[in-house]
């Protein structure tokens, strides 16, 4: 097996792998990208279906906030931010009404009892039931966990608590501004994968990693690409996997064996876990919603169902298309994802007419449903990360550079307040290219 070298070996061509590959390569680095699967983007999967003026995107959807990472590429490669902003409707007592106040309860109460947390931490479902019974209604509490299962994919059992106080009233993560962009997330993967198609950049697909041999200055990596083999050789390698892969036992299908093992990462992986997702994306007749409540939801950003099995849906606003797009996280999408595709469909189903019932017409005929399901994924294993009780600097301890030569990257190991999200995957890539430079 003849075995090539290079400067920098990345494992990844997600957001996370084609950031640092960028960030090495205009530095005049040698640099193969290997990914497994047949495309680049990982959890990012853009979907353009005929007759749709807006693309389906299978996985990352949003940009939350402004993040400075994801729009200076945007500036770079021309990619405009398509505003999403607009209503919140809820489902309460079977009657849609406009977002309440539940929200801002949440974040004050959240703001108020934080001090508890300062000796130690808890889970979010320990800390949430120390303070609702003072400062939160009964709404305001099944809101709170709606969504820690549905914005953090978390488990209100076992996330820890600092983190979601430090997420979600430190960093105002709810409250900020939401985008898309133009043409999807592919429309900005796209110019920085053809960025690469340089001399000193090689991007090879279909390509599974299976080993990283390594020891300070100099690494190996095997794989197998298209049923051949394959080793190359690099002065170090940053490994983008996604966490539910890194954290698979040594031996399971599809773990990566490290020779010596990361075994100073092993503390930093049990106190992450990876959230469960299921997104469903549902094309109509006619876009049904927006005659909903005598035409009051014609503006309708997002439809919050709290009991039902995906409780949130949104629209495609600013563009007016017959797109409605089911979205399930934490506990409640692991119970939906072993039933396979049919079922989390009727599933979805069943929730929008739990959300419109009476109101549903002959507009609400489904003429398709798009889904992947990422935690049947053999190279994702799970949507996204979020930190466990007791889980404080776990990202940063993840990300730490080992000997100089293995670098951790990914939306996981993000510490600049994006962890879980596109931003978060684009910082880490750069935090890692760049620390890798400056040894």
């Amino acid at each position: 097996m003849v075995s090539e070298s290079y400067d920098v070996i990345v494992i990844g061509a997600g957001a996370a792998g084609l950031a640092a590959a960028a960030e090495l390569a205009a530095a005049k680095r040698s640099v193969l990208v290997l990914e497994a699967r047949d495309r680049v983007g990982g959890r990012i999967w853009t979907h353009h279906e005929p007759g749709l003026p807006v693309p389906v995107e299978l996985g990352a959807e949003f940009i939350h906030g402004e993040p400075e990472s994801t729009f200076e590429l945007m500036r770079q490669f021309g990619v405009a931010a398509v505003d999403s902003d607009g209503a919140h409707w809820t489902l309460h007592r079977g009657r849609l009404r406009l977002r309440a106040d539940e929200f801002r309860q949440v974040h004050d109460a959240l703001r108020k009892g934080r001090a508890r947390l300062r000796a130690r931490d808890l889970t979010f479902a320990d800390y949430l039931a120390r303070i609702a019974s003072r400062r939160l209604t009964r709404d305001a509490r099944g809101l709170a966990l709606a969504l820690v299962e549905g914005f953090d994919a978390a488990d209100p059992a076992l996330v820890s608590a600092r983190s979601i106080v430090e997420e979600w009233v430190e960093g105002d993560a709810l409250d900020s501004p939401q985008f898309r962009p133009l043409g999807g997330y592919g429309a900005l993967l796209a110019p920085i994968a053809s960025f690469l198609e340089r001399p000193n950049v090689r991007i090879q697909m279909n390509s599974v990693v299976r080993a990283v041999e390594w020891r300070k200055g100099a690494a190996a990596v095997e794989g197998v690409q298209l049923g051949e083999s394959f080793r190359a050789e690099a002065r170090a390698v940053i490994v983008t996997l996604p966490l539910g892969v890194l954290k698979l036992p040594a031996g399971a299908p599809g773990a990566v064996r490290f020779d010596p093992p990361l075994a100073e990462k092993d503390s930093a992986l049990r106190q992450l876990a990876s959230g469960p997702v299921l997104k469903v994306v549902l094309r109509f007749r006619e876009p049904f919603w927006e005659s909903a409540n005598r035409g009051a939801c014609r503006d309708a950003a997002f439809f919050h169902a709290p009991e039902a099995p995906f409780p949130t849906f949104w629209t495609a606003l600013p563009m007016r298309v017959p797109l409605l797009v089911a979205w399930s996280g934490g506990p409640r999408a692991a119970r939906l994802a072993g039933g396979g595709r049919d079922a989390v469909v009727k599933a979805a189903l069943a929730s929008v007419r739990a959300v419109f019932g009476a109101r549903l017409s002959s507009g609400a005929k489904l003429e398709s449903a798009a889904l992947h399901d990422w935690q049947r994924d053999p190279y994702a294993r799970g949507a996204y990360g979020y930190v466990l009780a007791n889980g404080g600097g776990a990202r940063r301890a993840l990300a730490r550079p080992v000997q100089d030569t293995v670098f951790v990257a990914g939306e996981a190991t993000d510490v600049e307040g994006e962890a879980g999200t596109v931003a978060g995957a684009l910082n880490s890539g750069l935090a890692a290219a760049r620390s890798l430079l400056r040894v």
